[in-house]
């Protein structure tokens, strides 16, 4: 058997192992075979003792099939395990040329769709699912009753979505009214509507910098921090990604060095633990943590 022909079987079982979703049509169009040939493989499996079960336009493995708990176990991923897998692949460098080819080995078998139900709760599930949908059909969405950061702004939002962040918390959209790329929340999304046009910007596409404290930017700036083992375990705890970026220098001293995209997410955690965290080579991060203490200073003052 050639290699493509067997890569396509092992897809086609994936799929029918807990297929609920997809046509034999789409089924088809997802390996880039006719409808025909995805009968013929089903045959196949038939032929090998598996039970098919049909239900209109859907087909999958009946549980009957012998092995199924097996193949079931083997090429399906528990939600901690694509949990791990998916965060150990996002966290190497984005340009990294192994990253591009361990997603493109992943996805594979395992599709966008697989990955987003594992990994997000029910209470996002939906609109991840059409905001996907959307993204492989270059689709325009409407996310209505979009909540801003301070919840003083809700309304209906058009959008090229076309990128989403780590473990899909946040997703990046092209704003044609704005002429301008924006991340948006996905827990702030009331509900996503597929609208019937194409992409019209698709070329001025481009997803600015995250920085470890999850704040987002076009530019980046460098930021030096001297950490005892209080500060650098809270980091590290709230902060997984942080890790990366620390080293350790004594016994009781770790130097945090990353790039940041704004002063308000470092400077949130730096002014919770002023007593154990020393700011290195910036005095313009000193100035930012001076000015935040004068303001708090004032109103407790006018209070």
């Amino acid at each position: 058997m050639d290699q493509p022909k067997f890569e396509r079987l092992l897809r086609l079982m994936k799929m029918l192992t807990a297929n609920n979703s997809l046509t034999v049509e789409e089924i088809a169009d997802r390996l880039s075979i006719s409808v025909r040939s995805v009968y013929r493989y089903v045959d196949t499996f038939r032929d090998a003792g598996f039970v098919i079960k049909k239900k209109d336009s859907f087909i999958k493995f009946d549980k009957s099939s012998p092995y199924f708990r097996d193949i079931s176990e083997l090429i399906h991923f528990t939600e901690e395990e694509a949990y791990i897998l998916k965060s150990a692949i996002e966290s190497i460098d984005e340009n990294n040329l192994l990253k591009q080819n361990l997603k493109k080995k992943l996805y594979t078998v395992y599709d966008y769709h697989v990955l987003a139900e594992t990994i997000v709760n029910g209470k996002n599930g939906r609109n991840i699912k059409l905001l996907v949908e959307a993204m492989e059909n270059k689709r325009q969405v409407m996310l209505h009753n979009y909540s801003s950061a301070h919840g003083s702004d809700i309304r209906d939002r058009k959008v090229e979505a076309f990128a989403f962040t780590t473990n899909y918390v946040q997703i990046w959209c092209y704003c044609p009214n704005e002429n301008d790329n924006k991340l948006f929340k996905v827990s702030r999304i009331g509900s996503v509507e597929i609208l019937p046009g194409q992409w019209e910007n698709e070329s001025k596409h481009k997803s600015g910098y995250i920085d470890i404290f999850r704040m987002h930017s076009d530019e980046i700036k460098p930021v030096k921090l001297k950490l005892g083992l209080r500060a650098v375990s809270l980091l590290t705890e709230e902060y997984p990604l942080a890790s990366k970026y620390i080293r350790k220098i004594s016994d009781h001293e770790w130097l945090l060095e990353t790039n940041i995209c704004s002063y308000e997410g470092v400077g949130r955690f730096v002014m919770g633990l002023t007593d154990d965290i020393v700011i290195l080579d910036s005095p313009e991060f000193e100035n930012y943590i001076s000015d935040r203490i004068k303001k708090i200073e004032k109103i407790f003052l006018v209070s």
